[in-house]
C-alpha cells in the first residue's frame, strides 16, 4: 500500500489535519454538522460536559458527553465545496494513520447527523416544521469529481429527474440517500422528501435580486416532480454533498431540516431561533 502524499492529506505541524485544526483523539464517532458556526454552542449546551472546543476559520468544534455518549459537533459553513473539505478531512482523522500517511486496515463509520434550515417547495409543507430528508438531489457539481454508485431506488429517482429537467442545459445533477438506520431512529415521525441541494444562494434557488436568473422558474419546475409517491419537498445546500460523500468513505449520515421558508407561498418563519432549537433537542434525544 502507498503512503497518502504530503499534498494529497496535508498535516500541521502539531499533528491536526489542515483545515479542521483537530487531531484523531479530538472526534467522537457521532458526529452533529451545522452550517453557522454560532449554532455549534447551540448545540454543545446541552452537552454534561465539554472536553474540547477548537476553531478555524468557519470551522468551529466542540466535541463532550451527553451522559455515557461522546458526541462531536462542528460547523462546516455554507455550500458544498466547504461539505467537501469537512468529510475528507472528518474521513482522514478517524481512518488514516497521520504516522504512516496509510490507510487503517480497520475502518470506521462515522454517524453523522446534519441539523440545518431550509425552505419548503410544496404549500402543504408549514414554516416552523422539522422535515428529514430521505434522500438528496444534488444540482450542484462536488460528485462529478468522485467515483460513486447510484442504485435502487436512487436511480429510478436521477433517471426521472433527468428526463424532468431535459430542457435545462448546464444542470448534471446527482441522487443519494440517507442512512437507513439513521433515518428510522432520528427520522422517525418526521415529515420526509426528497432535498434538492442547490450550489448558491440566490439564482441557484430561484431568487433575483439585480442580477438576471438564467431559471426564472426553476422553484416550479422542482415543485411539479413526482416518482412513486416522492416529491421534491425542500431546497438547500449541503445535504446531496453529505450524503453522497458519506456513502462513498463509507459513513452513515442523515439531513435533519428546520423549515424557516415556504418558497411557494412566499412566507418566512417569525421566529426562526425556535424551530432551530426544536430540532437540535429532538436529534440529540434521538442519538
Amino acid at each position: 500500500m502507498k503512503p497518502i502524499s504530503e499534498t494529497d492529506l496535508i498535516i500541521n505541524p502539531d499533528g491536526s489535519v489542515y483545515h479542521l485544526n483537530l487531531l484523531p483523539e479530538d472526534v467522537a464517532d457521532t458526529i452533529i454538522t451545522v452550517g453557522d458556526p454560532d449554532r455549534v454552542s447551540e448545540v454543545s449546551k446541552y452537552f454534561d460536559r465539554i472536553e474540547l472546543r477548537k476553531g478555524k476559520r468557519e470551522i468551529i468544534t466542540h466535541t463532550g458527553y451527553i451522559g455515557q455518549k461522546r458526541v462531536t459537533v462542528l460547523s462546516t459553513g455554507m455550500g458544498t465545496d466547504n461539505i467537501d473539505i469537512v468529510f475528507n478531512e472528518l474521513d482522514a482523522l478517524v481512518n488514516v494513520d497521520f504516522k504512516t500517511r496509510l490507510v487503517k486496515n480497520q475502518l470506521k463509520s462515522l454517524e453523522i447527523v446534519r441539523i440545518g434550515t431550509s425552505g419548503a417547495l410544496q404549500t402543504d409543507i408549514p414554516i416552523d416544521s422539522i422535515l428529514v430528508s430521505e434522500f438528496a438531489l444534488g444540482l450542484d457539481a462536488l460528485m462529478h469529481y468522485y467515483v460513486h454508485d447510484v442504485s435502487g431506488d436512487e436511480r429510478v429517482i436521477l433517471d426521472e429527474i433527468n428526463s424532468h429537467l431535459h430542457h435545462i442545459k448546464g444542470i448534471a445533477p446527482y441522487v443519494t440517500s440517507a442512512d437507513k438506520g439513521l433515518l428510522e431512529r432520528v427520522g422517525k415521525d418526521m415529515l420526509r422528501g426528497i432535498t434538492t441541494t442547490a450550489p448558491g444562494f440566490y439564482a441557484p434557488q430561484g431568487r433575483e435580486v439585480r442580477a438576471k436568473n438564467a431559471f426564472p422558474k426553476l422553484i416550479d419546475i422542482l415543485q411539479s416532480f413526482k416518482v412513486n409517491n416522492r416529491r421534491i419537498t425542500n431546497l438547500e445546500m449541503e445535504t446531496a454533498g453529505i450524503y453522497a460523500l458519506a456513502k462513498v468513505l463509507g459513513h452513515k449520515a442523515l439531513s435533519v431540516n428546520a423549515i424557516l421558508a415556504n418558497r411557494v407561498k412566499f412566507e418566512f418563519s417569525k421566529n426562526p431561533q425556535k424551530v432551530v432549537e426544536q430540532a437540535v433537542k429532538l436529534v440529540l434525544e434521538r442519538l
